[in-house]
């Protein structure tokens, strides 16, 4: 229902099929229809005996709440848990840097054409996270970003275009995509997209869409922790990821000194035209090749 029956929803799996060759990341968490068909009740069991134990669990707890009653029900309903039976496997394949620009051109069910720029980024936590947040705001946050504003409104290449960086454990990716609108060509919207690629390497942004980007963060802060579970997985996202509870909201400060200088260099670190996955897709049995102009 939320993948192989929505439109375009097997669009992030391809996009990450593609761009990783040997990382976890090249698979979705939730896995796919080949793992459900194949699985045995002995694949299933394992893995949960491995990965679902204390070893591999962290549990944060927000409310006002008598603290001994608090400990005393964690106690009570998972101090029985067993422990693991084998270490955490933590052997994870690391992404080699890409070196070259990789064009990709598929065929997929889609009802229109998709065009997809995306570029390997760093980690959560990583100095040049923070400004990549920023970054993300100002190209692909909403209709008033730059991408959205250039594609869909000025030159109405586009029914949709949206990305963002995408900033978690380990190096991911930034993606920039593209929904092209009928009688349009995805060459035109692939030159849209890399031209506010460049654009943000090659320029600085202003001091008001510095302000806005900044502002847009702030919002999302303070929003993504309102309730008592938002907070904690805010908590629990800074232990697991960061190792450092402090950085749930410490992180605030940073985010709010960042520069249109500390912008436009992480603009030119990773937006690089040799870390670059340019992803055609083209709608099954649509006439044209790649690029969706007429083949000769």
């Amino acid at each position: 229902m939320r993948v192989e029956n929505q439109p375009f929803g097997r669009l992030s799996e391809i996009i990450y099929d593609q761009a990783f060759t040997v990382h976890p990341y090249k698979h979705p968490t939730i896995g796919s229809m080949e793992d459900l068909e194949e699985a045995t009740v002995d694949d299933v069991r394992g893995f949960y005996e491995t990965y679902y134990v204390p070893e591999n669990a962290t549990l944060a707890l927000v409310g006002d709440f008598d603290l001994e009653m608090a400990l005393g029900l964690v106690t009570q309903y998972l101090g029985r848990v067993p422990k693991a039976r084998q270490p955490v496997p933590r052997d994870i394949s690391q992404e080699p840097p890409q070196t070259a620009e990789r064009r990709v051109d598929l065929r997929e069910p889609f009802p229109l054409p998709v065009v997809v720029v995306a570029h390997h980024i760093t980690y959560d936590g990583h100095p040049d996270s923070y400004p990549l947040h920023i970054a993300s705001k100002i190209l692909s946050d909403g209709q008033s970003s730059r991408i959205y504003q250039r594609l869909v409104y000025d030159e109405r290449l586009a029914l949709a275009a949206f990305g963002g960086g995408n900033i978690v454990e380990h190096p991911n990716l930034f993606f920039a995509v593209a929904m092209v609108q009928p009688g349009r060509s995805p060459a035109e919207a692939e030159r849209a997209l890399i031209a506010e690629l460049d654009r943000l390497r090659n320029e600085p942004v202003s001091e008001e869409e510095l302000q806005q980007a900044k502002n847009q963060f702030a919002r999302d802060y303070i929003i993504g922790r309102e309730s008592n579970e938002q907070k904690a997985l805010q908590l629990a996202h800074a232990a697991v990821v960061h190792d450092d509870v402090t950085t749930a909201d410490g992180e605030f400060d940073i985010f709010m000194g960042i520069s249109r200088e500390d912008v436009q260099r992480v603009a030119r670190t990773y937006f690089t035209p040799e870390n670059r996955l340019i992803l055609t897709i083209l709608p099954s049995g649509a006439p044209g090749g790649p690029s969706g102009q007429p083949e000769p």
